[in-house]
Parts: C-alpha cells; sequence; structure tokens
C-alpha cells in the first residue's frame, strides 16, 4: 500500500510533535503493509498553519528518511502538501511556495467543511486550467458532498480525484461521513484512500482495516487500485486509473 496523506513531517502541524512520534508513525505504517508515505502537512490554513515551502521543510524530509535508514526502517517518504485551497493558492504552487504530490501535477487539497459547493468548484477549475489535477482530501466530510450525492459527481467532473481516508469508511467521523464514503466507493467515483494519520495512538497510519472493508464489501481489485495502484500512479505523474 501507499499513503498519500498522512501527518508525519515532524513539528510543523497539529499531526506528528518530533521526529521520534514521526518515527513511531512510520514504524506502525510499515507493520501494516504500506511500503510508501506522502508527508503532507497543512500548509495555507487562514489564521493557522501556513508551512510554505523552504529549505527548511525540504530538511525535515531529508532529516526524515535519513533516520529511517540508520534503524533499518524501508518505506519511502515522499514530499508533499495538503493545501488548504484559498484564492491564493493556485498562485502559491505556481511560485513554488507550495507544493504538490513528490512535485508532480496532482496537489493534495482541502476545504472549509463548510464552505459553498460552487466555491470549492470554482477553485477546482481555476487549478486544474493551469493544468493541475486536484487530489481532493475527505470529500466525505464535506457538508455539502454529505447533504447532496450528485456533489461528488460534479467534482469529479471538475478535472478533480476523490481521495477517502479511512477513518470515515471505517465509521470514524460520523454518519453521515460514512455513508457518503460507502456511497462514492459504491458507485466507483474514489480514487485514493489514504490514512490522513496524526498520531501513532489515534488517527493511525495502519490502513489494514480500510483494505479489509474494501476487499470485504466491494473487492480485492478495487482496494488495490485505492491503496496501491493510484496513489503509485498519483506520485509518479502517471494518469488514474478506474475499475
Amino acid at each position: 500500500m501507499l499513503d498519500i496523506h498522512c501527518h508525519i513531517c515532524y513539528g510543523c502541524d497539529d499531526g506528528a510533535e518530533d521526529l521520534e512520534t514521526a518515527v513511531e508513525m512510520i514504524r506502525t505504517a510499515r507493520k501494516s503493509g504500506t511500503a510508501g508515505i506522502a508527508a503532507t502537512p497543512h500548509c495555507n490554513v487562514p489564521g493557522s498553519f501556513q508551512n510554505r515551502w523552504n529549505d527548511d521543510m525540504n530538511a525535515k524530509i531529508l532529516n526524515l528518511r535519513n533516520e529511517l535508514k540508520k534503524r533499518n526502517i524501508d518505506i519511502k517518504i515522499y514530499a508533499g502538501q495538503e493545501i488548504f485551497c484559498t484564492d491564493e493558492a493556485l498562485e502559491l504552487l505556481k511560485s513554488d511556495n507550495l507544493i504538490t504530490l513528490n512535485f508532480s501535477r496532482y496537489p493534495l487539497v482541502e476545504f472549509g467543511f463548510y464552505e459553498k459547493a460552487e466555491s470549492v468548484y470554482e477553485k477546482l477549475k481555476r487549478l486544474a486550467a493551469e493544468g493541475y489535477v486536484p487530489v481532493i482530501a475527505h470529500p466525505e466530510r464535506y457538508a455539502f458532498v454529505s447533504e447532496d450525492e450528485n456533489a461528488a459527481v460534479s467534482l469529479k467532473n471538475t478535472g478533480s480525484l476523490l481521495q477517502l481516508n479511512k477513518g470515515s469508511l471505517e465509521g470514524r467521523f460520523g454518519k453521515e461521513a460514512f455513508e457518503a464514503a460507502h456511497g462514492i466507493v459504491e458507485r466507483g467515483l474514489a480514487d485514493v484512500v489514504a490514512s490522513d494519520a496524526h498520531s501513532p495512538y489515534m488517527r493511525t497510519p495502519d490502513m489494514s482495516a480500510a483494505h479489509e472493508i474494501i476487499c470485504e464489501n466491494y473487492s480485492y481489485d478495487y482496494a488495490r487500485l485505492l491503496l496501491d495502484i493510484n496513489p503509485a500512479r498519483i506520485l509518479n505523474n502517471r494518469e488514474t486509473l478506474t475499475l
């Protein structure tokens, strides 16, 4: 499995507090079958985490890789960010103040949980018009998606991909997110499932339960697509696939 949404870039958001916590999260991920993780700290959040891409952020990724090598933890770490999609996000991406997943054409983007649908669609369309393929973090948790089953189709129609949280499929974010997530999977609209992990204890990077849920309720092939094939294609800047 490959995890394209995980808060292991230590000391910069509400994820891993320090290097040791990040290593423990990664150790958990590796034991559960994850072979690669994108470090995606919150960034560009109004009034909160900014985390512009710079030498210090890059150094954290390099330090993490070096630490894993010293401890013989065989897992790949990719650079990335979870970008709060403001009106300024596009220009910040184009000026390299924000980065995509592994420097591909795929930015991981999030929105306010109660942001209006039309505002979200407009921002996504602007990104797509500049050649980006937005990967929408946890769309099932946005109010307009859980309230309207057609909203997921409208999101896809902007040229975007849908990344579900493993916790939503497990029912950890409430009934609305659970039903929205499974509805998206049932209709074949999901592109990726990721951990959105913040800790080695709660909201962990262990994705084995999500893999089992998808295999049992849908199919092994769909689980492989969402947890392995499409994440790999995104990180390698290739076109994603559908069943």
